[in-house]
Protein backbone atom coordinates (compact mmCIF):
# COMPACT_ATOMS: atom_id res chain seq x y z
CA UNK A 1 0.00 0.00 0.00
CA UNK A 2 1.21 3.53 -0.82
CA UNK A 3 2.36 5.76 2.05
CA UNK A 4 0.22 8.52 1.43
CA UNK A 5 1.90 10.79 4.05
CA UNK A 6 4.93 11.22 1.44
CA UNK A 7 2.46 10.96 -1.48
CA UNK A 8 2.64 14.06 -3.02
CA UNK A 9 -0.84 16.50 -2.89
CA UNK A 10 -3.33 16.61 -5.30
CA UNK A 11 -6.22 18.76 -6.27
CA UNK A 12 -8.30 16.34 -4.16
CA UNK A 13 -6.20 16.67 -0.88
CA UNK A 14 -6.28 20.29 -1.41
CA UNK A 15 -9.86 20.32 -1.78
CA UNK A 16 -10.53 18.32 0.91
CA UNK A 17 -8.44 20.17 3.71
CA UNK A 18 -9.79 23.34 2.31
CA UNK A 19 -13.47 21.51 2.48
CA UNK A 20 -14.55 22.86 -1.29
CA UNK A 21 -14.71 21.05 -4.75
CA UNK A 22 -11.55 20.17 -6.92
CA UNK A 23 -12.83 22.83 -9.29
CA UNK A 24 -12.98 25.35 -7.02
CA UNK A 25 -9.23 24.71 -6.53
CA UNK A 26 -8.29 24.39 -9.94
CA UNK A 27 -10.03 28.31 -10.20
CA UNK A 28 -8.34 29.42 -7.44
CA UNK A 29 -4.88 28.17 -8.88
CA UNK A 30 -4.84 29.66 -11.99
CA UNK A 31 -6.20 33.15 -10.78
CA UNK A 32 -9.88 33.09 -12.62
CA UNK A 33 -12.13 35.27 -11.57
CA UNK A 34 -15.61 34.03 -9.38
CA UNK A 35 -14.25 32.74 -6.37
CA UNK A 36 -15.22 34.82 -2.68
CA UNK A 37 -12.53 35.71 -0.72
CA UNK A 38 -13.47 33.36 1.98
CA UNK A 39 -12.66 30.43 -0.60
CA UNK A 40 -9.52 31.70 -1.99
CA UNK A 41 -7.69 32.39 1.49
CA UNK A 42 -9.10 28.77 2.82
CA UNK A 43 -7.70 27.06 -0.55
CA UNK A 44 -4.21 29.20 -0.53
CA UNK A 45 -3.75 27.75 3.15
CA UNK A 46 -4.08 24.08 2.56
CA UNK A 47 -1.63 24.96 -0.85
CA UNK A 48 0.71 26.11 1.51
CA UNK A 49 0.03 23.69 4.55
CA UNK A 50 0.70 20.32 2.17
CA UNK A 51 2.96 22.11 -0.30
CA UNK A 52 0.73 21.51 -2.80
CA UNK A 53 2.91 22.43 -6.06
CA UNK A 54 0.65 22.71 -9.90
CA UNK A 55 1.53 20.42 -12.49
CA UNK A 56 2.75 22.75 -15.50
CA UNK A 57 1.58 19.80 -17.89
CA UNK A 58 -1.95 19.49 -16.74
CA UNK A 59 -2.16 23.29 -15.45
CA UNK A 60 -0.90 24.29 -19.50
CA UNK A 61 -3.61 21.83 -21.15
CA UNK A 62 -6.06 23.61 -18.98
CA UNK A 63 -5.42 27.32 -19.22
CA UNK A 64 -3.57 26.78 -22.86
CA UNK A 65 -0.22 28.24 -21.78
CA UNK A 66 2.50 27.80 -20.73
CA UNK A 67 4.22 30.62 -18.94
CA UNK A 68 7.65 30.05 -21.72
CA UNK A 69 8.54 32.53 -24.21
CA UNK A 70 11.28 31.17 -26.89
CA UNK A 71 14.60 32.63 -27.89
CA UNK A 72 15.24 31.24 -31.21
CA UNK A 73 19.15 31.94 -33.11
CA UNK A 74 19.89 31.00 -36.32
CA UNK A 75 23.26 30.62 -35.12
CA UNK A 76 25.96 27.63 -33.93
CA UNK A 77 26.55 27.97 -30.22
CA UNK A 78 30.10 28.38 -30.66
CA UNK A 79 28.53 32.29 -31.71
CA UNK A 80 25.84 32.28 -29.10
CA UNK A 81 28.28 31.77 -26.37
CA UNK A 82 31.48 33.49 -27.77
CA UNK A 83 31.80 37.03 -26.10
CA UNK A 84 29.64 38.78 -28.79
CA UNK A 85 28.09 41.78 -26.86
CA UNK A 86 25.09 41.82 -28.34
CA UNK A 87 24.05 38.26 -27.44
CA UNK A 88 25.11 38.73 -24.04
CA UNK A 89 23.34 42.25 -23.72
CA UNK A 90 19.87 40.78 -25.55
CA UNK A 91 19.98 37.72 -23.15
CA UNK A 92 20.20 40.10 -20.16
CA UNK A 93 17.05 42.10 -21.12
CA UNK A 94 15.05 39.51 -22.20
CA UNK A 95 15.60 37.71 -19.23
CA UNK A 96 14.91 40.44 -16.65
CA UNK A 97 11.48 41.04 -18.05
CA UNK A 98 10.61 37.26 -18.43
CA UNK A 99 11.95 37.44 -14.51
CA UNK A 100 9.50 40.08 -14.14
CA UNK A 101 6.56 38.83 -15.40
CA UNK A 102 7.28 35.33 -13.91
CA UNK A 103 7.86 33.38 -17.50
CA UNK A 104 10.27 31.03 -18.28
CA UNK A 105 12.95 31.51 -21.27
CA UNK A 106 13.66 28.67 -23.67
CA UNK A 107 16.67 29.38 -25.93
CA UNK A 108 16.88 27.04 -29.08
CA UNK A 109 19.89 27.37 -31.80
CA UNK A 110 18.31 27.00 -35.61
CA UNK A 111 22.08 26.63 -37.15
CA UNK A 112 21.60 24.09 -39.85
CA UNK A 113 18.56 22.95 -41.62
CA UNK A 114 17.56 20.09 -39.77
CA UNK A 115 17.51 21.70 -36.40
CA UNK A 116 15.24 24.66 -37.82
CA UNK A 117 12.71 21.48 -39.43
CA UNK A 118 13.28 20.31 -35.59
CA UNK A 119 12.62 23.80 -33.53
CA UNK A 120 9.76 24.36 -36.45
CA UNK A 121 8.05 21.69 -35.12
CA UNK A 122 8.05 21.77 -31.46
CA UNK A 123 6.86 25.52 -32.01
CA UNK A 124 3.79 24.06 -33.76
CA UNK A 125 2.98 22.64 -30.73
CA UNK A 126 2.16 25.31 -28.78
CA UNK A 127 5.51 24.29 -26.19
CA UNK A 128 5.67 27.81 -25.97
CA UNK A 129 3.36 31.25 -25.46
CA UNK A 130 5.70 33.27 -27.71
CA UNK A 131 8.99 33.65 -29.97
CA UNK A 132 11.90 36.05 -29.69
CA UNK A 133 13.88 35.67 -33.14
CA UNK A 134 17.14 37.23 -32.89
CA UNK A 135 20.17 37.19 -35.51
CA UNK A 136 18.02 36.52 -38.61
CA UNK A 137 20.37 36.04 -41.74
CA UNK A 138 18.70 36.24 -45.34
CA UNK A 139 14.91 35.81 -46.17
CA UNK A 140 14.69 32.97 -43.24
CA UNK A 141 11.85 31.43 -43.29
CA UNK A 142 10.94 31.50 -39.48
CA UNK A 143 8.80 34.94 -39.07
CA UNK A 144 6.58 33.97 -42.01
CA UNK A 145 6.36 30.20 -40.52
CA UNK A 146 5.62 31.66 -37.18
CA UNK A 147 2.89 34.18 -38.73
CA UNK A 148 1.18 31.23 -40.47
CA UNK A 149 1.45 29.54 -37.44
CA UNK A 150 -0.48 31.82 -35.38
CA UNK A 151 2.20 31.76 -32.90
CA UNK A 152 2.92 35.65 -31.23
CA UNK A 153 6.27 36.84 -32.14
CA UNK A 154 8.79 39.53 -32.17
CA UNK A 155 12.04 39.69 -34.06
CA UNK A 156 15.15 41.42 -33.60
CA UNK A 157 16.20 43.34 -36.52
CA UNK A 158 14.06 44.20 -39.49
CA UNK A 159 13.44 41.10 -40.90
CA UNK A 160 14.84 40.76 -44.45
CA UNK A 161 12.37 38.65 -45.69
CA UNK A 162 8.84 41.12 -45.10
CA UNK A 163 7.09 42.87 -42.57
CA UNK A 164 5.28 39.94 -41.58
CA UNK A 165 5.94 39.74 -37.62
CA UNK A 166 6.87 43.34 -35.59
CA UNK A 167 10.26 43.79 -35.09
CA UNK A 168 12.57 46.45 -32.77
CA UNK A 169 15.90 47.62 -34.39
CA UNK A 170 18.22 50.28 -34.12
CA UNK A 171 18.62 53.02 -36.02
CA UNK A 172 22.51 51.58 -38.20
CA UNK A 173 22.18 53.95 -41.14
CA UNK A 174 21.98 57.13 -38.28
CA UNK A 175 24.21 56.24 -36.70
CA UNK A 176 27.44 54.71 -38.77
CA UNK A 177 26.51 58.33 -40.62
CA UNK A 178 27.38 60.47 -37.36
CA UNK A 179 30.40 58.18 -37.34
CA UNK A 180 31.94 58.90 -40.64
CA UNK A 181 31.08 62.96 -40.27
CA UNK A 182 32.98 62.97 -36.72
CA UNK A 183 36.34 61.55 -39.08
CA UNK A 184 35.38 64.19 -41.63
CA UNK A 185 35.36 66.81 -39.25
CA UNK A 186 38.71 65.40 -38.02
CA UNK A 187 39.71 66.04 -41.49
CA UNK A 188 40.21 62.42 -42.83
CA UNK A 189 40.49 62.25 -46.76
CA UNK A 190 40.74 58.19 -47.06
CA UNK A 191 37.92 56.62 -44.73
CA UNK A 192 37.26 52.69 -45.42
CA UNK A 193 34.81 50.68 -43.98
CA UNK A 194 34.71 46.83 -41.94
CA UNK A 195 31.14 46.05 -42.91
CA UNK A 196 29.71 43.34 -41.39
CA UNK A 197 27.98 40.52 -43.45
CA UNK A 198 25.38 41.44 -45.91
CA UNK A 199 23.05 38.78 -45.29
CA UNK A 200 21.64 40.49 -41.91
CA UNK A 201 19.90 43.76 -41.95
CA UNK A 202 22.61 45.11 -39.74
CA UNK A 203 25.18 44.59 -41.91
CA UNK A 204 23.47 45.95 -44.91
CA UNK A 205 21.96 48.92 -42.93
CA UNK A 206 25.93 50.05 -41.51
CA UNK A 207 27.08 49.72 -44.86
CA UNK A 208 24.74 51.76 -46.78
CA UNK A 209 25.15 54.42 -43.72
CA UNK A 210 28.74 54.39 -44.53
CA UNK A 211 28.34 54.78 -48.75
CA UNK A 212 26.05 57.59 -47.97
CA UNK A 213 28.22 59.85 -45.94
CA UNK A 214 31.18 59.27 -47.94
CA UNK A 215 29.39 59.92 -50.98
CA UNK A 216 28.08 63.41 -50.07
CA UNK A 217 31.62 64.44 -49.04
CA UNK A 218 32.67 63.02 -52.86
CA UNK A 219 34.85 60.32 -51.38
CA UNK A 220 34.98 57.05 -52.85
CA UNK A 221 33.61 53.87 -51.00
CA UNK A 222 37.15 51.45 -49.75
CA UNK A 223 34.70 48.56 -48.22
CA UNK A 224 35.93 44.72 -47.26
CA UNK A 225 33.21 42.69 -45.68
CA UNK A 226 33.44 41.07 -42.12
CA UNK A 227 31.20 38.64 -39.99
CA UNK A 228 30.82 40.32 -36.82
CA UNK A 229 34.04 38.30 -35.28
CA UNK A 230 37.58 39.54 -34.37
CA UNK A 231 39.18 37.40 -36.67
CA UNK A 232 37.46 39.05 -39.52
CA UNK A 233 37.96 42.25 -38.42
CA UNK A 234 41.80 41.27 -38.50
CA UNK A 235 42.13 40.08 -42.18
CA UNK A 236 39.75 42.74 -43.37
CA UNK A 237 42.04 45.30 -42.13
CA UNK A 238 45.11 43.89 -43.42
CA UNK A 239 43.26 43.48 -46.99
CA UNK A 240 42.65 47.81 -46.93
CA UNK A 241 45.70 48.26 -46.01
CA UNK A 242 47.07 46.25 -48.73
CA UNK A 243 44.98 47.98 -51.48
CA UNK A 244 44.99 51.16 -49.97
CA UNK A 245 47.73 52.04 -47.85
CA UNK A 246 47.16 55.81 -47.46
CA UNK A 247 43.85 55.13 -45.10
CA UNK A 248 43.69 57.45 -42.32
CA UNK A 249 40.50 56.08 -41.11
CA UNK A 250 37.85 53.00 -40.45
CA UNK A 251 34.82 52.56 -39.62
CA UNK A 252 34.22 48.82 -38.29
CA UNK A 253 30.77 47.55 -37.91
CA UNK A 254 31.20 45.93 -34.99
CA UNK A 255 33.59 46.73 -31.78
CA UNK A 256 34.30 42.84 -32.25
CA UNK A 257 35.61 43.19 -35.69
CA UNK A 258 37.22 46.97 -34.54
CA UNK A 259 39.38 45.16 -31.87
CA UNK A 260 41.00 42.73 -34.86
CA UNK A 261 41.54 46.04 -36.74
CA UNK A 262 43.32 47.70 -34.43
CA UNK A 263 45.23 44.65 -33.93
CA UNK A 264 46.46 44.41 -37.33
CA UNK A 265 46.93 48.09 -37.34
CA UNK A 266 49.78 48.05 -33.96
CA UNK A 267 51.51 44.72 -35.77
CA UNK A 268 51.69 47.17 -39.00
CA UNK A 269 53.16 50.07 -37.13
CA UNK A 270 50.48 52.63 -37.78
CA UNK A 271 49.68 54.62 -34.64
CA UNK A 272 45.83 55.25 -33.55
CA UNK A 273 44.01 57.52 -33.84
CA UNK A 274 47.70 59.54 -35.03
CA UNK A 275 47.62 57.52 -38.35
CA UNK A 276 44.42 55.72 -38.77
CA UNK A 277 41.97 56.38 -36.82
CA UNK A 278 39.25 53.71 -35.98
CA UNK A 279 35.20 53.98 -34.85
CA UNK A 280 33.59 50.35 -34.27
CA UNK A 281 29.43 49.36 -33.38
CA UNK A 282 28.18 48.59 -30.07
CA UNK A 283 29.73 49.94 -27.01
CA UNK A 284 30.34 46.76 -25.94
CA UNK A 285 32.36 46.49 -22.28
CA UNK A 286 35.57 45.68 -24.32
CA UNK A 287 35.81 48.79 -26.46
CA UNK A 288 36.50 50.51 -23.12
CA UNK A 289 39.72 48.16 -22.67
CA UNK A 290 41.11 48.42 -25.87
CA UNK A 291 44.60 49.82 -26.75
CA UNK A 292 43.41 52.64 -27.09
CA UNK A 293 40.33 52.84 -25.77
CA UNK A 294 37.86 52.81 -28.94
CA UNK A 295 35.53 55.52 -30.05
CA UNK A 296 32.22 53.53 -30.81
CA UNK A 297 28.50 54.42 -31.85
CA UNK A 298 26.27 52.79 -28.90
CA UNK A 299 23.15 50.78 -29.64
CA UNK A 300 21.12 50.36 -26.42
CA UNK A 301 21.68 46.68 -26.90
CA UNK A 302 19.89 45.95 -22.97
CA UNK A 303 17.16 48.08 -23.26
CA UNK A 304 16.54 46.08 -27.12
CA UNK A 305 16.06 42.82 -25.11
CA UNK A 306 13.90 44.02 -22.72
CA UNK A 307 11.24 45.57 -25.29
CA UNK A 308 11.75 42.28 -27.42
CA UNK A 309 9.97 40.47 -23.82
CA UNK A 310 8.02 43.35 -23.43
CA UNK A 311 6.79 43.11 -26.99
CA UNK A 312 6.07 39.60 -27.09
CA UNK A 313 4.50 39.07 -23.83
CA UNK A 314 1.81 41.68 -24.78
CA UNK A 315 1.28 40.08 -28.18
CA UNK A 316 1.03 36.69 -26.00
CA UNK A 317 -1.42 38.12 -24.20
CA UNK A 318 -3.54 39.19 -27.25
CA UNK A 319 -3.04 43.06 -26.89
CA UNK A 320 -1.23 44.70 -30.38
CA UNK A 321 1.76 46.35 -30.81
CA UNK A 322 3.78 48.79 -33.11
CA UNK A 323 4.94 46.87 -36.04
CA UNK A 324 8.63 48.80 -35.39
CA UNK A 325 9.86 49.78 -32.97
CA UNK A 326 13.35 51.88 -34.00
CA UNK A 327 15.91 52.89 -31.29
CA UNK A 328 18.22 55.62 -31.02
CA UNK A 329 22.31 55.21 -31.24
CA UNK A 330 25.12 57.55 -29.55
CA UNK A 331 28.39 58.34 -31.20
CA UNK A 332 30.81 57.62 -27.80
CA UNK A 333 33.83 59.27 -28.17
CA UNK A 334 36.93 57.62 -27.03
CA UNK A 335 41.11 57.87 -27.51
CA UNK A 336 40.79 55.57 -31.17
CA UNK A 337 39.44 58.51 -33.13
Amino acid sequence: MRDTRTARPTLETVARLAGVSRATVSRVINGSEGVTPGVREAVDRAVEQLGYVPNPAARSLVSRRTDSIALVVPEPAARMFSDDAFFTGILRGIGQELDAADKQLVLLLASTPANHGRITRYLRARTVDGVILASLHGADPFPSELAAMGVPAVASGRPLSGGVIPYIDVDHVGGVRAAVEHLLAQGRKRIATIAGPQDMVAGIDRLAGYRGAVAAAGMRSLVEIGDFTRESGTTAMRRLLDDEPAIDAVFVASDLMAEGALRTLRRERRRVPEDVAVVGFDDATAARSTEPPLTTVRQPIHETGRMLAQQVLRLASGESVEPAVILPTELVLRESA
